[in-house]
């Protein structure tokens, strides 16, 4: 069994990540630990856990656990990891942005993969630490890798992504308010994103020489999880080719699906699956992306880079089914 500690474990991704591994067949939660509420039952910050789980928060680490998840607020995990010491078999998957970065991939001698499945599988599976990629980047970066790697953007692309209000965070803030969150919709950090730096990376890595801009506004939604992304750029390719190509690329990628059919939100929630929908309008690719914010882009996919990483099937503990209704 792979002991696992969650550090930070009140928020939202602490909660999904403890949902998720009280059913995987190969791992087993050591400790959550929170210094807020510390000797309390889990269940006090995830009311889900109700009746299913007999634990209560820690504020003591055990260092030997062989991973632990880091979900603290962005900023956060170097100062964590500076003032508390894990053994040298210790793998860390790091939730934060601390280490998705290429100039800051390198920590206290600790080399950080970006946890990408879908573009860094190999480098996953032979890592100790990971930086888990942002919920919004991923939702991105799967709708375009396949097109950096048939080398075919050669355009703006101009995204549109809505975002649910977990994706906030479980500290309140003016925007988050049930009152205003409600009925509401309104965009935040237009074109200055700070998951751009990372979808930059990854898109030069499969293709080096794009350099037309990423136009992304980010859009808060009046539902609770969910991400649901529109993209479009030039492609004079036809879309049975673009289709095709799509399709190659995730041949082996168990959680992502494409499709020419329209596409929703209630189709991967709760899950860690990505659907991408492709309609061609003229000279237009037109690309649609749909995840989970907490599963697929957090707790999900940092499952499964630890399956990754420990020489699981990918898939382990990840058969989630969503409700469409």
């Amino acid at each position: 069994m792979i002991n696992v500690g969650i550090i930070g474990g009140s928020g939202y991704t602490a909660g999904e990540l403890i949902r998720i591994l009280m059913f995987h067949p190969n791992a087993k939660l050591d400790f959550v630990y929170s210094t807020t509420n510390a000797g309390k039952p889990l269940s006090v910050a995830h009311h889900d856990l109700l009746g299913d789980i007999e634990m209560n928060f820690t504020d003591k680490v055990n260092p030997e656990v062989n991973v632990v998840f880091l979900c603290l607020g962005h900023g956060k995990s170097k100062s964590f990891l500076t003032e508390n010491q894990f053994a040298s078999h210790t793998k860390i998957i790091d939730l934060g942005n601390d280490f998705r970065l290429n100039k800051d991939e390198v920590f206290d001698g600790k080399k950080f993969i970006y946890g990408l499945p879908e573009l860094n599988k190999t480098a996953i599976k032979n890592a100790q630490f990971i930086a888990n990629p942002g919920c919004f980047a991923t939702a991105i970066q799967l709708a375009l890798l396949p097109l950096a790697y048939a080398k075919l953007l050669n355009d703006d692309v101009h995204i549109n992504a809505t975002t649910g209000s977990t994706g906030a965070g479980v500290s309140l803030s003016e925007t988050s308010h049930f009152s205003w969150r409600n009925n509401n919709m309104s965009h935040y950090k237009a074109f200055e994103h700070q998951h751009l730096g990372e979808i930059s990376e990854s898109l030069h890595q499969l293709q080096a020489d794009y350099k037309n801009e990423l136009l992304f506004i980010p859009n808060r939604g009046d539902f609770p999880r969910g991400i649901f992304a529109t993209l479009y750029t030039a492609c004079n390719e036809s879309l049975e080719d673009i289709v095709a190509k799509y399709e190659a690329f995730y041949k082996n990628q168990p959680f992502v699906t494409v499709t020419t059919t329209g596409i929703n939100m209630k189709q991967v929630v709760q899950t860690n699956k990505c659907i991408i929908s492709l309609v061609k309008k003229g000279n237009r690719i037109l690309i649609t992306s749909v995840i989970d914010n907490l599963v697929k882009g957090a707790s999900g996919q940092a499952i499964q880079n630890m399956n990754l990483m420990f020489g699981l099937d990918e898939t382990t503990g990840l058969h989630l089914k969503p409700s469409g209704f």
